[in-house]
């Protein structure tokens, strides 16, 4: 599994820190772990399960505790501490340093920031951030679009219609994440977010057309930088062989880096306005999610018993 890091520098600059003394270059200081340490065990020489890849935060209590001791002890607690090597530390709600901090961590090498945030906003900001950089990763051949809030994922072969279907969305006031390849990083148990590699944001490829800026042509409002997998649909050329979906009782899910994700086959033929139908997927998947389903209401008013409709999941093996 790859480990990913993420550079001090990033953290100042997503963070707003002040710089209060940096001993080498933020690009080159790799942060590789995405939890924090607040050092109240630490300062009384408790270090049994100390990680020195976390970033290290003082609060009020850790500055209180710091002005309680004389400053001999000061100075052997925080050589200590920083003797570890943490990759940064920080000082929350814009308090003032003891000058044993700051000597021991020029001692140490070890980079001082700070913050006029207090100390669980800075916490929550850090982590989020930190979960989200170095979240695991997979690319994979795709679109992902905004609809209605919903972000959809839509994959098939190459040639089905994936871009011109985008292009169409944007017209309509939907917005593009990205085009032919989508970052997907899982951020938490439950979500997936996506996002374009960087050489290729904001661009779509139009076969006959050529390479065009979605930005440049529709404006900002048409494009997205990152958006939350909800949905994945499968476009795939009509089979008259095959028997697609009418009702919408059966759940199909894909999996992605171990996450469920609904999936929708839906079969393209000359006529079909696919943007309108993917528009139309967007709200009554949004639907469902709050507990409404349009199928089960139709079978009830037919006079069905919710025991007479069982719902079945089937996972499907997508190559995209």
């Amino acid at each position: 599994m790859t480990n990913y890091t993420v550079s001090l520098s990033k953290v100042i600059k997503e963070l707003s820190l002040d710089v209060i003394s940096m001993p080498g270059n933020p690009d080159e200081i790799l942060i590789s772990s995405t939890d924090v340490n607040r050092p109240g065990l630490e300062l009384n020489g408790f270090y049994d399960y100390y990680d020195p890849k976390r970033i290290v935060i003082f609060g009020k209590a850790e500055t209180a505790f710091l002005n309680s001791i004389s400053s001999e002890r000061r100075s052997k607690v925080l050589n200590e501490l920083f003797s570890k090597k943490p990759p940064a530390a920080i000082i929350a709600r814009g308090l003032k340093p003891v000058p044993e901090l700051v000597e021991a961590s020029k001692n140490n090498g070890v980079p001082l920031l700070s913050t006029a945030e207090t100390t669980s906003s800075l916490v929550a900001r850090l982590v989020s951030y930190m979960n989200v950089e170095m979240a695991p990763r997979i690319t994979r051949h795709g679109v992902l679009v905004e609809v209605y809030g919903e972000g959809i994922l839509l994959v098939g072969d190459s040639g089905v219609g994936k871009s011109e279907t985008a292009i169409e969305l944007i017209k309509r006031g939907h917005r593009l994440i990205a085009d032919d390849a989508v970052v997907i990083k899982r951020v938490s148990a439950i979500s997936l977010v996506g996002e374009a590699p960087d050489n290729i944001k904001h661009f779509i490829e139009l076969r006959g057309i050529g390479i065009i800026n979605a930005r440049r042509i529709f404006g900002m409002g048409a494009v997205k930088l990152t958006e939350k997998i909800d949905l994945v649909i499968n476009l795939e050329i009509w089979n008259d062989q095959k028997t697609y979906d009418r009702m919408g009782l059966d759940n199909e899910y894909t999996e992605i880096l171990g996450i469920k994700v609904p999936v929708l086959t839906i079969p393209v033929k000359p006529g079909r306005n696919l943007a309108v139908i993917i528009e139309v997927a967007a709200m009554n998947n949004r639907q469902k999610k709050m507990g409404y389903n349009a199928a089960q209401e139709l079978m009830k008013n037919l006079g069905f018993n919710a025991e007479d409709m069982p719902q079945t999941e089937t996972k499907l093996q997508l190559d995209f």
